[in-house]
């Protein structure tokens, strides 16, 4: 088959979720000998993240904004190559498409009451945008591939989708998160004076929690002998100053660590200098951050809600992410109690070789076998 693979944002140097799944997917079909030729279509951008291969093509589209890119370039470009089979990895696709089409739909959040009262107007365009196309772009897919089976069902029920059209499959996660035997410290310095602390991978999006996450954190100061600093990614200052505020705790403000994106290789050692990651997420439709840091050895603490019990399993370390006092009370216990430590360290090392990007390209592959 020739398959055509939007992955419009890849090669932006700010990647998240959605654009490391689809990286991380199409590497694995790369090195698949499994016949078929694969066209993956981008928009330009200065992190060349992906090469050609002999059945791989890049295929660079130009387009001044991303719903004309994905509306008009990319099903004219597909019509172009003569593929057999579109499909789109980032919850939106093209209204009409000249070949069977195939989606990636994460989650449905934008389809849900807005929760934040001050999104930027780069979060209401997208919003609106993904409210429209969505609901009428899911009567014309063959296919449609979710995260979790907590999403799946979401879905199901959200937009009334037959069971037989769509399918869970799991996430991985790159292997190059794993147990290192040295840390680089000059990587740790970048980001914060040395180890052992609490790491929170937030947001703006109040999905990630971060005022209840900053709430909890004061708690276990309070309490803490040790008081292990917390670092924080992709927060900025000021937003980080008007959260403590709102929760009257600035006080806390000199054991936190702020530095803005963190670059995905520099992840390995922060997760393994780590005493623990943080990840009380009020929704999740996987959370690919949580196998990262247990491949390093770092215990999660991870909220009891959506897809997170599912991906932690049964022996991870879950709480009430709408109450700070559990949040508070599972760094304690981690901090007091080594055996426990320990324990949850072992557990999360195997829990994570559960999951690959091998896993999840063989069971696409599978699926675009269904086009035939």
């Amino acid at each position: 088959m020739k398959i055509a693979i939007e992955a419009q944002r890849i090669f932006r140097p700010n990647k998240h979720g959605m654009d490391f799944v689809a990286l991380e997917v199409i590497r694995q079909l790369q090195q698949q000998n499994d016949g078929n030729e694969y066209y993956v279509l981008v928009a330009p951008g200065k992190d060349r993240c992906l090469e050609e291969s002999v059945n791989l093509s890049i295929i660079e589209l130009r387009c001044p904004s991303y719903p004309l890119w994905e509306q008009i370039a990319l099903p004219l470009a597909v019509k172009r190559l003569g593929v057999d089979l579109l499909h789109c990895t980032s919850n939106t696709a093209p209204l009409w498409c000249p070949v069977p089409l195939l989606l990636t739909l994460h989650d449905t959040i934008y389809l849900e009451p807005l929760s934040n009262q001050n999104p930027s107007i780069y979060q209401r365009m997208g919003r609106l945008y993904r409210r429209l196309i969505v609901p009428r772009v899911i009567n014309k897919c063959r296919k449609i591939i979710t995260v979790s089976q907590y999403e799946k069902k979401h879905i199901q029920d959200t937009l009334h989708i037959p069971p037989e059209r769509i399918v869970a499959i799991y996430n991985g996660y790159n292997t190059h998160f794993r147990l290192l035997p040295e840390i680089n410290s000059d990587v740790l310095r970048n980001y914060i004076p040395n180890n052992d602390f609490f790491f929170f991978l937030g947001n703006t999006d109040p999905k990630k929690n971060a005022t209840r996450t900053l709430k909890a954190y004061s708690i276990y100061l309070s309490k803490s002998t040790i008081k292990r600093p917390l670092l924080i990614a992709d927060l900025k200052e000021e937003y980080i100053d008007s959260l403590l505020r709102q929760a009257n705790i600035m006080e806390i403000k000199s054991y936190l660590y702020y530095p803005g994106y963190i670059n995905n290789y520099d992840l390995i050692a922060l997760y393994n200098a780590a005493f623990a990651f943080l990840y009380p997420s009020v929704r999740e439709s996987f959370g690919i951050p949580m196998l990262e840091a247990m491949a390093c050895g770092t215990p999660v603490i991870a909220g009891n809600t959506s897809a997170m019990p599912e991906i932690i399993g049964e022996g991870g370390l879950l709480v009430n992410a709408l109450d700070s006092y559990s949040i508070a009370n599972a760094l304690l216990k981690l901090e007091n109690d080594e055996e426990y430590y320990n324990a949850q360290v072992m557990y999360g090392l195997e829990r994570a070789k559960q999951f690959s990007w091998k896993n999840t390209a063989d069971r696409y592959i599978k699926i675009y076998k269904q086009f035939v």
